[in-house]
């Protein structure tokens, strides 16, 4: 499998690992010299959905009209330069920061399904017949969550998720899409955990 990168469009979309890999801020960097954005949530906020999806809509400036649930917030990460906010070309990276709180949130696999799917839809820009949007650029979306326990101890609920691979390196738990349904998700290599 390939290093996961934050300034490239490419999978995996999901990384979990330890808060202090120097990976993140390295990658984070990266992103931010490139003129990517780089946003943080707290995992302590993400505990139930109805938290979740408000600290989504402050912190990335959704529009008003966002409706606060599952696909609602995979339609307003995978068209975020539509918000105004003078976003328009701006790579982005989701850190989350005490995601040890979700451990054992009930959601977690959906959660990490629906952050795979709208990173899907903002990296590669594809219309329902797998080529490349006419109106929407793609741009890189990607989401660590940051953990104070070993990654691997999140495998089997983000493998829970619909259609949702997870492999395990180098300390690191990857998701990304897998099957049919998501042309071009899945072009890494190595064992799932």
């Amino acid at each position: 499998m390939n290093t996961p990168t934050l300034t490239e469009r490419r999978p995996p979309w999901v990384v979990f690992t330890c808060g202090t890999d120097p990976w993140v801020s390295s990658e984070a960097t990266k992103l931010q010299e490139q003129g990517g954005r780089v946003f943080r949530l707290d995992g302590r906020e993400l505990r139930e959905p109805a938290t979740l999806f408000a600290a989504f809509a402050r912190e990335l400036s959704f529009p008003g009209y966002f409706g606060h649930n599952w696909d609602a917030l995979v339609d307003c990460l995978h068209d975020w330069h539509g918000h105004g906010n003078g976003n328009g070309g701006k790579d982005i990276a989701v850190l989350i920061d005490s995601a040890d709180e979700l451990v054992d949130a009930e959601f977690l696999g959906l959660f990490v399904s629906v952050l795979c799917q709208a990173a899907w839809k903002a990296n590669l820009q594809l219309d329902a017949d797998g080529d490349p949007h006419e109106y929407w650029p793609p741009f890189t979306l990607h989401f660590i969550f940051l953990t104070d326990t070993l990654p691997a101890a999140f495998a089997e609920a983000v493998a829970s998720g619909m259609d949702v691979g997870v492999t395990l390196q180098d300390g690191r738990l990857t998701a990304t899409l897998v099957g049919e349904d998501w042309p071009g998700a899945s072009r890494s290599e190595g064992g799932a955990v």
